[in-house]
């Protein structure tokens, strides 16, 4: 997780706490909406993936999420982190491609494709 909230840091320019916090609702997300076998493969081969969900998840994600699902949902939870739309984008994109580099682009690609309107954003 280190050197993914690094990279986030360095590209996005955001601080290391919301990196960790939004990589976590990111990944929350993934396992909540994406098949549970190939989110599987993607956590597991996210060095601290699993540590940065529990803690996405102990924060909940604030009265809006209830209301609102899917990628929306998300991006209200990321907006209420503190983020905006292009360090949304940053965020997203950065943590896609790293878990491409380490669990393969087959598992992340699935998970992407099986989740209605997140090819846009990643």
């Amino acid at each position: 997780m280190d050197e993914l909230v690094a990279r986030i840091t360095s590209n996005v320019g955001i601080d290391p706490a919301t990196a960790t916090k939004a990589v976590g609702m990111i990944l929350a997300f993934l396992q909540k909406e994406g098949p549970a076998d190939k989110v599987a493969a993607l956590v597991a081969a996210i060095p601290g993936a699993q540590d940065a969900i529990a803690a996405a998840d102990s924060q909940g994600g604030g009265f809006m999420s209830g209301m609102m699902g899917g990628v929306m949902g998300l991006g209200t939870q990321l907006m209420g982190a503190g983020l905006g739309m292009s360090e949304i984008s940053g965020v997203s994109k950065e943590t896609i491609a790293y878990a491409r580099e380490k669990a393969g682009s087959g598992p992340v690609d699935a998970v992407v494709d099986a989740i209605p309107g997140l090819s846009q954003f990643v």
